[in-house]
């Protein structure tokens, strides 16, 4: 529970706008993170995360993006810095670098691609930590690494002194946060990596959510969070029910997008006005079509929002 008081209960992946030419735009990036904080949309920000394309970025890039962030918010929230890649070697100087910029912790996504065993895994983990000062957060997310960790290596990681939390993309395997917790014996902090599966994680002992919809209603995700711990959980139910259709959008109107970043990024648009709906090849920006599908859902969820106030 220390980890949350410092660092609260909605962490917020930030998206990284880029120009016409793809290049990363730092001024906007900066823009965006001054947006969510005047909005109280988040209690942390992630940067260089699955939402903000990590994936498509250089290390040069994302250690730049790490310096104009900590620039421009300083030490008004806690940032943690996404230097999860798929060599070790790489993960641990990112890690490094973030630590030097000031970043209050990192989070480490399992090496992707190359299909690890898990002692690998926890050798990977284990290097990073023993690197680098500042907590660590297993990044679990299965649906696009194609592996999982076990609650067995997780338990065993969370005895390294500063692998303090796990985010757990909880829909494909939803009763793990129980495992993760019993298994380390509470050392460590779980978040749910997945909006729709908030309320699960919360009623399993979970603390909270990794989430990508609050950048535009993290307002509402605050509210159904706050309201399931007062033990207000019909009111938290019916917030669930109201943002279920918003998180759904995210992935368009075409059920063959698995990466919901572009409808995250069209959503943001939509509701902050500023024009940072394009996306680094392979992921594509959404069309017309789903650009009103989205702004559709939102607009409901506002209304339904107003009516239960």
């Amino acid at each position: 529970m220390n980890f949350v008081k410092k660092f609260g209960r909605i962490l917020l992946p930030m998206i990284t706008p880029f120009k016409e030419d793809y290049s990363v735009d730092y001024k906007m990036a900066r823009e965006i993170s001054k947006y969510l904080l005047e909005r109280n949309f988040c209690d942390s920000l992630i940067i260089s995360g699955t939402t903000g394309e990590f994936h498509s970025l250089t290390f040069e890039e994302r250690v730049k993006l790490f310096e104009e962030i900590k620039d421009e918010i300083g030490n008004k929230i806690p940032l943690i810095a996404g230097t999860g890649t798929i060599f070790t070697k790489e993960a641990i100087e990112l890690t490094k670098a973030a630590e030097k910029i000031g970043y209050d912790a990192a989070m480490v996504v399992l090496p992707y691609y190359c299909h690890p065993t898990q002692d690998g895994i926890y050798y990977h983990f284990k290097e990073i930590a023993k690197n680098t000062s500042i907590p660590i957060i297993i990044y679990n997310i299965p649906l696009f690494v194609n592996m999982s960790i076990t609650p067995e290596t997780a338990a065993k990681l969370s005895e390294i002194e500063n692998i303090v939390a796990i985010k757990d993309e909880a829909g494909l395997n939803p009763l793990q946060t129980s495992e993760f917790i019993k298994k380390s014996r509470n050392r460590l902090t779980v978040y749910s990596g997945d909006d729709v599966m908030v309320l699960q994680v919360l009623s399993q002992g979970g603390v909270g959510v990794v989430s990508g919809a609050s950048h535009v209603v993290g307002d509402m995700i605050r509210d159904m969070i706050t309201s399931f711990l007062n033990g207000k959980v019909e009111r938290s139910i019916k917030l669930f029910q109201i943002l279920y259709d918003v998180f759904k959008s995210f992935f368009g109107i075409s059920t063959e997008r698995i990466n919901p970043t572009p409808g995250v990024k069209l959503a943001f648009e939509i509701e902050s006005g500023l024009p940072i709906s394009r996306t680094r090849p392979p992921l594509m920006t959404y069309t017309r079509e789903d650009r009103e599908f989205i702004k559709r859902n939102l607009e409901k969820a506002r209304a339904a929002y107003q009516e239960l106030e």
